[in-house]
């Protein structure tokens, strides 16, 4: 039996410790105590893997309209308009803040006080993506960490996977008022120990799912663990069938989910073929600089065509002490592997890397759950529609966390401060071991194996048909599994893996057009009429409520 310690609380609890929710717990620190628990290091987010930047309308040659419609032309008619202007237009007083952390974005000509150094990516027609290099990413967690870290307010709890939603239903007595979430089960890593985490505001903050499939620009910690918790609890899910694949991963047998920055394409990089010739101006008038569905579907036509494993990037035009100035971290990377980026081409493929539906939110984070909110690639805000603008992400997150931090500040305390609360036991704490690590390892590459193979980036109905089939099996066996014996964090993340897997096939299978990074031969064309959300979940212990994101 897995040993239970008594509950901790606070008033805010953020599962996830990307940019979304450290921005989160430093603005709602004013307001209460949080815990931030984390499933691995603190430091292990897809935060920290942002390469390329963070999108704002800063030059004196750009503007908010023009940011406004990039995004929605990328989104492909299903953003939300009033997300994505309130987040554009909020930008300058949100990258000022992230400056007060110590935040330092590249300048021109390396000067201190020069201006800033502004990239371009796919789908944007300005430069307009503020960098720290190629590391952007790493910058912005440092900074947010040790913010975190001086905040006696704060604590983060690191090597800690949440489980499930804990709701008013589960606690004895049961707090007065409407039902709604008070916390998490949180598991030890190391030990197995389940802490009970009560809080009068819940938030995720678990970023993607990119481990779903068996190619992946994501970290290993990407089990989408926020989504299965949220479905699982009755929330309402979104768009689901919108997962965007990087164009660029280096396809090399050694290097693992190592991704080659959109920005590289935006300082001039060209695609070429297994027959050195470019491509991308016969898929669209933009060139490499399409929107990234665009060019992942041209490439991955261009390797059906040839037949070839990889297309290549090609930098050997480009001025290389520029290259090895602007890039000097994927620059050194690729040399490991036997690779001047300079002159040699790059191989590169596709992979998955966004999941751009998530948890269905409002503008201030608050999902259909009372007492959960929702930030960063969890969420489903309606910025990123069918199709997610690059470099948008970030400043989606800090934008969406100062506002669920306002409005968490103002959610009402339903736990009484001094009442001693029995839990209903959680699922997972069966006296029988757990499965042999080779029963959840070869699941664990069945799910990713099925979706890649079947759930990819051209998809049609048959192959989704054999997929869900194919699935569900795999989900009855880890339920059983799970019903009977003593959780480990790998079974808890493959009863994750394969429940998103589902999501992610119903909803495209819901979806019969094609639009943005849903293609499916089936249906080529986009529906006549205004385009819909394609709604899930809500079926859970909280289900009897309605929800209207807007």
């Amino acid at each position: 039996m897995t040993r239970i310690l008594e509950p901790r609380r606070s008033r805010f609890l953020v599962v996830g410790s990307g940019i979304a929710g450290l921005q989160f717990a430093l603005l709602a620190a004013e307001h209460g105590d949080v815990h931030v628990v984390t499933k691995k290091g603190s430091t292990d987010s897809n935060t920290n893997y942002a390469q390329g930047g963070i999108a704002a309308a800063l030059s004196p040659l750009d503007d908010f309209e023009t940011h406004v419609h990039d995004t929605l032309t990328a989104g492909d008619g299903l953003c939300d308009e009033a997300a994505v202007r309130a987040m554009v237009e909020a930008a300058p007083r949100l990258i000022d803040r992230l400056l007060s952390y110590g935040v330092e974005f590249s300048r021109e000509d390396g000067r201190d006080d020069g201006p800033y150094a502004m990239g371009r990516e796919g789908g944007h027609t300005h430069h307009r993506i503020l960098h720290a290099k190629d590391l952007t990413g790493r910058e912005l967690e440092r900074r947010l960490l040790d913010a975190c870290h001086a905040d006696d307010r704060i604590g983060i709890e690191e090597n800690h996977i949440g489980l499930e939603l804990i709701t008013t239903t589960d606690l004895e007595p049961r707090p007065a008022g409407e039902e709604r979430v008070v916390g998490c089960w949180v598991q030890d890593r190391a030990s197995l120990v389940r802490v009970p985490y009560l809080a009068d505001v819940t938030v995720l903050a678990t970023g993607g799912c990119g481990k779903v499939y068996a190619y992946t620009s994501n970290p290993d910690i990407a089990t989408g663990d926020g989504l299965a918790m949220a479905y699982r609890a009755g929330a309402v899910l979104a768009n689901l069938e919108f997962v965007q694949f990087h164009p660029t991963c280096l396809y090399h047998p050694e290097a693992k989910s190592f991704l080659i920055s959109e920005a590289v394409r935006g300082e001039g990089a060209h695609l070429i073929n297994g027959r050195g010739e470019r491509f991308m101006e016969r898929y669209h008038p933009l060139k490499e600089l399409a929107p990234r569905d665009i060019v992942a579907r041209a490439m991955d036509q261009e390797m059906k065509l040839s037949g070839d494993p990889h297309v290549s990037l090609d930098l050997s035009h480009l001025d290389p002490e520029h290259v090895r100035a602007r890039f000097p971290h994927l620059v050194a990377t690729c040399a490991r592997f036997g690779i001047d980026m300079t002159r040699d081409p790059v191989p590169v493929v596709p992979a998955a890397h966004y999941m751009c539906g998530g948890v269905v939110t409002d503008l201030q984070g608050r999902t259909s759950l009372p007492g959960l909110l929702a930030v960063g690639e969890v969420a489903c805000t309606g910025v990123h529609g069918a199709n997610r603008l690059a470099s948008n992400s970030l400043l989606e997150a800090v934008y969406f966390a100062e506002q669920a931090a306002q409005v968490g500040g103002e959610m009402p305390r339903p736990l009484a401060a001094k009442a001693r609360y029995r839990i209903k036991p959680a699922v997972g704490q069966a006296h029988d071991e757990g499965p042999e690590v080779m029963v959840v390892e070869h699941d664990w590459d069945s799910v990713r194996r099925v979706m890649w193979d079947y759930v990819g980036i051209v998809r049609n109905r048959n192959r989704l048909t054999i997929a869900l089939d194919r699935i569900r099996a795999i989900r009855s066996t880890v339920e059983s599994l799970a019903r009977r014996s003593l959780w480990s964090p790998d079974l808890a993340e493959l009863r994750n893996i394969a429940l998103v897997a589902e999501l992610i096939i119903l909803c495209a299978r819901d979806r019969r057009e094609s639009r943005g990074l849903h293609s499916t031969t089936d249906h080529p064309a986009k529906l006549d009429g205004p385009p819909a959300d394609t709604l899930i979940g809500g079926a859970g212990p909280l289900r009897a409520r309605e929800f209207d994101p807007a």
